[in-house]
């Protein structure tokens, strides 16, 4: 059997983990989150929820990956196949790579309009008119940004060309990047007047929202989505993870980088709305309309606009990377003749003119509420499930204790099975019921 590219050591590999996890959920989600759902209420229950599910889901999803060396694939099959339900296996597998593949086209285009706005900062025209103006410009028009697309999907494709190098050495650079990148902007933002309210807003506790069933499931939301829990990608990065690595203290340190970008993204742009009396509770439009306009407003903030921009292209850059390894991977173990730049390249040209027809928000939306709503909640179901009931517990522990015997026991494990799983299943149905997109 042809030996398995890995990457080569757990620093590679969590920056992996950590590029495909940074990304919208953590500099455009998590600020807006923080700011509708009461700062300190939200943030309570989404770092407990985020340690959960970074030491015991994602570090099952690495595991599973690292012990079938491959990706949902061949897991999913592998997996019942041990219960003697192979063929449901063969079929349900096929779920959470159409869920990965459709979210690669909807997230392209988001990343265009930050790539688009970081063009724009370079060439003057972003801070040259009003930002709702130039938010509807690009945001209700079809077929605008086709070439701003297509160069993102080219920047993609060279991330991935070199294999776990390439994705390795990408990472390895884009992500420290990212950090200093924010950390920059944070420093900058702390010496805004009036920022010292929007501190005050995130640490605050507000009482009545901490008790609220909405908080929390918007935390939990939050959490298990920022972290790529969805069966599909951290399965395929921990295929790649060597067997001498601890897989549990790789993901708890994903989990933590993860947080910490979510915190620094929230600490520029809550502390800018309040400094610029702006609302911190804008939704969505917090990255293009509202910190734009803060921006505009802040002394040299055409230089602290292409540090934000610079730095979110990165994460999405990562982020739709890893998705498209997930189905380039699959595509290949199903299809061993066919050349991986090939499958690259074919994948590159689907999302793309998938991509091209969701231009406008109106359409980008629906697109999403599908993804996120229906699909890649039922995927994350089918992960926590076969993980942890289908896989059989002393096999699944023997992996994460690969090099590190009896390091974690029942505890980690009946965390998994009677907490992990029952959240991902009651998000689910929450997210079903009430029409919630994470």
């Amino acid at each position: 059997m042809e030996k398995r590219n890995e990457f080569t050591n757990s620093w590679g590999f969590v920056m992996a983990c950590v590029g495909s996890a940074v990304g919208l959920a953590n500099v455009w989600a998590f600020p807006y989150q923080l700011g509708a759902n009461g700062g300190l209420a939200f943030l309570i229950p989404y770092l407990i929820f985020i340690f959960l599910f970074g030491r015991v889901g994602l570090a099952a999803e690495n595991a599973i990956g690292r012990k079938y060396k491959s990706g949902p694939m061949v897991v999913y099959k592998e997996a019942f196949k041990e219960r003697n339900m192979e063929g449901f296996g063969k079929i349900i597998r096929w779920l959470p790579m159409l869920g990965v593949t459709l979210l690669a086209v909807g997230y392209a285009v988001v990343i265009t309009y930050v790539l688009k706005a970081l063009i724009d900062t370079i060439s003057g025209n972003l801070f040259a008119t009003d930002s709702q103006a130039w938010f509807e410009s690009i945001s209700t028009s079809d077929f605008r940004l086709v070439g701003v697309h297509l160069i993102l999907l080219i920047m993609v494709y060279f991330t991935l060309a070199y294999e776990t190098k390439g994705i390795e050495k990408t990472n390895k650079l884009m992500m420290p990047l990212f950090f200093v990148l924010f950390l920059v902007l944070v420093l900058r933002v702390a010496f805004l007047d009036g920022a010292s309210d929007g501190y005050k807003f995130i640490f605050t506790l507000d009482k009545a929202k901490l008790f609220e069933v909405k908080t929390w499931v918007a935390a939990m939301g939050q959490a298990f989505f920022s972290l790529s829990l969805v069966g599909t990608v951290m399965v395929v990065y921990g295929s790649y993870l060597p067997d001498r690595e601890d897989v549990v203290k790789a993901s708890t340190t994903t989990a933590a980088f993860d947080t910490l970008a979510a915190m620094l993204s929230a600490f520029v742009m809550i502390p800018a709305s309040f400094a610029y009396g702006l609302s911190p509770e804008a939704g969505p439009k917090l990255l293009f309309i509202v910190l734009p306009e803060a921006l505009r407003q802040m002394p040299l903030g055409r230089i602290f606009a292409l540090i934000l921009f610079v730095a979110i292209v990165f994460a999405g850059i990562s982020s739709i990377q890893s998705m498209i390894e997930t189905v380039a991977e699959a595509i290949v173990f199903s299809f061993p003749k066919l050349k991986r730049n090939l499958v690259l390249i074919a994948l590159i040209v689907i999302i793309y003119l998938g991509g091209i027809f969701l231009h406008p928000i109106s359409k980008w939306g629906p697109w999403m509420d599908v993804i996120t709503i229906y699909i890649l909640p039922i995927s994350g179901i089918i992960g926590a499930i076969t993980w942890f009931w289908v896989i059989k517990k002393d096999e699944l522990l023997a992996e994460v204790n690969k090099n590190y015997p009896n390091k974690y026991g029942n505890i980690w494990y009946n965390l998994g099975r009677f907490l992990y799983v029952p959240l991902a299943i009651i998000l689910c149905f929450i997210a079903i019921r009430y029409h919630i997109s994470f």
